[in-house]
């Protein structure tokens, strides 16, 4: 079974778009819908990705480019829209397909098909690209005042957000600022050492010092470094993900 979110704020058209998938390809299904920016970053914060995403690209609230710019999501994307001047974004952003409204059957299809080709290439391959293909950065430009400093990311110790700017924090202490999101940041860092522990924080398996059971349902994250007053704390839903990670799983 395929788990896609649908991301549409017509309800007719969203209730329509399930009718024809449902003909189409039974064994994809809608887990939910959503019909702004915010329920969608809200959604993909606290849980899973899915399998696949369609969505639309213009919202009440902005555009879908505005969720995958600022959480960090790796479900293949397909794009229904009415309007065919987005595609050069939509492929930049996890697109692999680009529909046009009203939706196609046939064209419906061949996205489930280029779907299932990807996934299945994709899974066979994955220890090749891993192996071979990526390459994690080993700096970042961060600044500090006017300067521009490459700073080796082996030094990060945290990336966060306060008040819609995003610092760095490095092993001596030392914060500088980013330009760059916290979605775009985590995509340039390695994941097998860095963490998304939550909207606001991104941390280096190299300065966890503990975690333990937080509210019952969560954890909380220690850091090594003593004078470090930040208080992070992962989900409920993501703290499986999180123990994975520390384990090296």
């Amino acid at each position: 079974m395929i788990k896609a979110i649908l991301i549409e704020d017509e309800r007719i058209i969203a209730e329509e778009f399930k009718r024809i998938l449902f003909r189409v390809s039974a064994e994809t299904e809608i887990i939910d819908t959503f019909s702004t920016v915010q329920e969608s970053i809200d959604y993909f914060s606290q849980n899973e990705p899915p399998d696949l995403i369609f969505s639309d690209v213009q919202l009440p609230d902005g555009t879908s480019f505005d969720i995958f710019n600022r959480v960090n999501i790796k479900s293949p994307v397909v794009f229904v829209t009415a309007y065919d001047n987005f595609i050069v974004n939509a492929f930049e952003h996890n697109g692999i397909d680009y529909l046009l409204k009203p939706v196609d059957e046939k064209d419906l299809v061949k996205a489930i098909a280029r779907y299932k080709t990807l996934e299945s290439h994709f899974s066979q391959r994955q220890s090749f690209v891993n192996s071979f293909l990526y390459k994690p950065k080993m700096r970042l430009v961060v600044r500090k005042g006017i300067e521009n400093i490459a700073l080796k990311v082996d030094d990060i110790v945290i990336a966060y957000t306060e008040n819609k700017i995003v610092y760095v924090l490095d092993r001596d202490g030392r914060k500088y600022l980013s330009d760059k999101n916290l979605a775009e940041l985590y995509q340039q860092l390695d994941n097998r050492v860095f963490f998304r522990a939550n909207r606001q924080y991104i941390i280096n398996i190299g300065f966890v010092k503990s975690y333990k059971t937080y509210e019952k349902v969560k954890l909380q994250v220690d850091l090594t470094l003593p004078l470090l007053h930040h208080h992070i704390v992962i989900s409920q839903e993501t703290a499986p993900d999180f123990r994975k990670w520390m384990n090296g799983d």
